[in-house]
């Protein structure tokens, strides 16, 4: 398990979602991706379609590059499985990487507890969902919850269940459309978010570019979450809004800098200053 209370450094996780295109080659490329560029964590979606697809969509059309189907079949071709799953666990472990998912049910859910996965994140169209955050909370393991879309209420609510039965818990701040207006990242909500709630906050982003992600660790975010892919080009909806391995390893590094340049809000006197007011002041 992680402990979001005493991080060290920002926590990054790579959100790999569905961006795999069920391909286990492709997510072990994504895999490798987030391991070289020092991330902490490689993260997928898990599902039961059947549970989590609205009744409204299930029989939409999608035109997809395995042929024509229905949304709710579509979803069905994109989730792994437990042998996919077992292949993953072993080859993250073998890195080693933390790995684990969103759960968008409970069928999730209890797929997942056979794994040991280090937190369990609730993605932000489920933060209502008080049975699926209570039935998460039962695990012992820390919950990640996602704030997108969601009314100062909503998170209260969320909040006060979290309390009440989290090992630990942390709020991420967020926009969910995809890609996210710049204009409406509205980055001031971290500290809000801190002091509203005395707990550990980060940003989950959907937006074009890295900068904003980086501001956010300034503003007091712990942990970073990121759409990665291999390619832009590849089809997905995801994944425009996702950030390739280059960008990763720039994000990485931004990220650790602006670490250290933020500090600990400690006012000191540096050794490097010392010569300069011995100079200055004459002590």
């Amino acid at each position: 398990m992680i402990d979001f209370k005493n991080l060290k450094k920002p926590y990054l996780i790579a959100e790999i979602g569905i961006n795999h295109n069920a391909s286990m080659q492709i997510a072990k490329k994504l895999i490798d991706a987030a391991f070289a560029c020092n991330w902490d964590c490689a993260k997928f979606q898990k599902k039961n379609p059947d549970l989590s697809v609205p009744e409204h969509q299930k029989n939409e059309p999608k035109d997809t590059p395995w042929g024509h189907m229905t949304y709710l079949e579509y979803k069905h071709r994109m989730e792994f499985g437990k042998e996919e799953y077992d292949r993953l666990d072993i080859y993250c472990r073998a890195k080693p990487i933390d790995w684990t998912v969103s759960v968008w049910d409970l069928d999730s859910l209890e797929f997942i507890k056979q794994y040991e996965v280090p937190f369990l994140k609730i993605p932000s169209a489920h933060l209502t969902n008080h049975e699926l955050l209570l039935g998460s909370c039962k695990t012992g393991l820390p919950i990640i919850v996602s704030t997108g879309m969601s009314t100062l209420e909503e998170i209260d609510s969320a909040v006060n269940l979290l309390e009440e039965h989290a090992s630990q818990y942390v709020l991420m701040h967020c926009n969910s459309s995809y890609p996210a207006n710049l204009k409406e990242l509205n980055l001031n909500v971290i500290p809000m978010l801190k002091k509203r709630y005395n707990c550990v906050v980060g940003y989950s982003g959907h937006e074009f570019g890295l900068d904003s992600t980086t501001m956010a660790v300034a503003m007091g975010a712990q942990v970073i979450e990121r759409h990665i892919t291999l390619d832009h080009s590849m089809w997905g909806t995801d994944q425009s809004a996702s950030i390739e391995p280059q960008g990763m390893d720039k994000l990485y590094k931004q990220i650790r800098a602006v670490s250290w340049q933020v500090g600990d809000g400690e006012k000191r006197v540096y050794d490097s200053e010392l010569p300069i007011r011995k100079k200055l002041r004459g002590y």
